[in-house]
């Protein structure tokens, strides 16, 4: 580690102010096919639970659709320090392991499917219409995590990615594309997350 880098991690550990618990990371499925790109999903695993979060989340938006089985089996082999919980487009059983990836299972998509469901389960019988609120809606989403932070590389653009659950979660967007990302990249982060004084939409 650098001395830059000594920097950083001293500002971010002697801080006062918290760490993020719940951390986002938002790719491309192109970030997945450079060189090395595994590698660092692996280090950044590492770098979160070093700096404080207990649950992790990885968006893969996916362009083409028959890339998906492809990029499952790498990302159910990856070598992660908790248990990895890969969940696809057409996959509707909860992610509710420490770290959780989505390929190509967007929000929109994702709040749909809860959605069916509670009319499904009003249709049987099962649930009384005036019961369903907020709670009801997240306990049938993929992702029930709501992220503290939410990390976007290479480009101001945000996906839908957890639309539902990121409402309120701090983003950070950096111009550094994936396979550059290093561990001053993933700092920066959380020291920006640091000085910002959440106000969950007050």
């Amino acid at each position: 580690m650098g001395l830059y880098d000594r920097y950083l991690a001293a500002r971010v550990r002697y801080s006062d102010a918290a760490l993020p618990e719940r951390v986002a990371i938002v790719l491309a499925e192109r970030d997945l096919l450079e060189q090395g790109a595994y590698e660092t999903l692996e280090s950044v695993f590492e770098w979160a639970i070093e700096y404080g979060a207990e649950q992790l989340m990885v968006y893969v938006s996916v362009l083409d659709e028959g890339a998906v089985p492809t990029l499952q089996r790498e990302l159910e082999a990856i070598d992660a320090p908790r248990a990895v919980a890969v969940r696809g487009p057409e996959d509707d059983q909860r992610a509710q392991a420490p770290i959780a990836i989505s390929i190509g299972l967007g929000g929109k998509h994702e709040f749909a499917t809860a959605v069916r469901r509670l009319a499904r389960e009003v249709e049987a019988g099962d649930l009384d219409p005036a019961a369903i609120d907020e709670d009801e809606i997240e306990r049938r989403l993929v992702f029930p995590t709501e992220p503290d932070l939410v990390i976007k590389t290479g480009a101001e653009r945000l996906s839908d990615f957890m639309i539902w659950q990121s409402v309120y979660s701090e983003l950070y967007f950096t111009d550094v594309n994936w396979r550059d990302v290093r561990k001053r990249e993933y700092l920066r982060a959380i020291r920006d997350y640091q000085q910002r004084q959440r106000r969950y939409g007050r």
